[in-house]
């Protein structure tokens, strides 16, 4: 007798440990699609930020210590480079676009994630010519300290082919 409600304790523990460990998984897996929802939402308002021309805005997007890897251009560790870059972009004569998150998947650790999309801008060429530039981009995004998210590395390129070499004459 004594045998069968020790087996009938092990067994209850083992349904209870095993319907614990289920709800956790499960609270998890709505907090990281709460999480995902967020990052969308909070990619969409940085690239209106950006679209809007506010540089101070659109440069608290990132982390202290983030790295930005522009097209054609070094990478970039500051915070004074990383606010040059945006100013030169946004201030560009003619500048105007923004860009979709497309993919967004944070980590089962709810602490990372990585945000990915599309973008398209336009800005006027050496003879003033509007000229549009499409392609995809790519950020690594940490949650800060406080639950916000900063972006920590962040790298876009163009979709478009190179253009040709002019001939010299």
């Amino acid at each position: 007798m004594k045998r069968f409600l020790m087996l009938g304790a092990g067994v209850a523990m083992l349904a209870f440990v095993i319907s614990c460990q289920q709800q956790t998984q499960t609270t998890a897996q709505s907090d990281t699609k709460a999480d995902e929802a967020a990052l969308k939402e909070w990619d969409m308002q940085w690239s209106k930020a950006a679209g809007a021309k506010d540089v101070d805005k659109t440069v608290s997007y990132y982390a202290a210590d983030a790295i930005v890897m522009p097209p054609n251009a070094a990478a970039v560790t500051t915070k004074a480079a990383v606010r040059k870059i945006w100013n030169d972009l946004l201030t560009a004569p003619g500048f105007s676009g923004g860009w979709k998150p497309t993919k967004v998947e944070v980590a089962k650790s709810g602490d990372m994630a990585y945000v990915s999309g599309t973008y398209e801008m336009t800005l006027n060429d050496a003879s003033g010519k509007p000229v549009t530039d499409r392609g995809k981009y790519l950020e690594a995004v940490k949650k800060q300290a406080d639950g916000t998210w900063k972006c920590v590395a962040d790298i876009w390129n163009s979709d478009l082919p190179i253009p040709a070499p002019q001939e010299k004459k």
